[in-house]
């Protein structure tokens, strides 16, 4: 035996990482980006994205700051490790943008949607639509005789689940805003 304790031959042991670096595992995160409030920037922003083949699967935008002229735009994607640094990098050379942050890597954050559920149906779907409604905390906006217009806010995974169970109960139409997010703490 060597000073190392390793046996002759053996690569397991290898004071190399001869690992690949890369992944295939597609991993969800949202992006946080500052950008000046000027006409284009959304454009290319998301001309980023299509010009590359990413997608994205929640979009928002506000003005957060009308003194400065700065929106944040909060950005939900899929890709792998590779793919999500290659983003930020691409980000971050855009002109009008002042910061780009990855919530899902900087720490905990508070993720929160806003969904307004359309659910059409008489007699006892309406009452058990009421009833889960009432579990998961949605409000009733509209009402007619029948149908419901249900407003829900929570982690998207709740608006899913919500969702799914109303479509037997004759859920007609979804609409959705997106994912707002921030970092927990300081």
């Amino acid at each position: 035996m060597s000073a190392l304790h390793i046996k002759k031959g053996a690569t397991r042991h290898s004071a190399y990482n001869l690992r690949p670096t890369f992944s295939d595992v597609q991993e969800r995160h949202t992006i946080a980006v500052l950008v000046e409030n000027e006409p284009g920037v959304l454009a290319r922003v998301i001309g980023l994205f299509s010009g590359r083949g990413y997608n994205i699967e929640s979009l928002t935008v506000a003005e957060v700051d009308h003194t400065g002229h700065l929106s944040r735009i909060t950005i939900v994607t899929t890709g792998t490790p590779q793919v999500i640094e290659q983003i930020k990098a691409q980000l971050g050379r855009i002109v009008s943008v002042h910061e780009v942050h990855d919530l899902t890597v900087e720490g905990a954050s508070v993720e929160r949607e806003l969904a307004m559920l359309k659910v059409v149906g008489e007699g006892d779907k309406r009452v058990e639509a009421l009833r889960l409604a009432d579990i998961f905390r949605a409000r009733v906006v509209d009402s007619t005789l029948n149908s419901f217009v249900f407003e829900i806010t929570g982690a998207p995974d709740k608006i899913d689940a919500f969702a799914d169970l109303m479509r037997p109960l004759g859920l007609a139409e979804v609409a959705r805003t997106g994912v707002a997010a921030l970092l927990r703490g300081d």
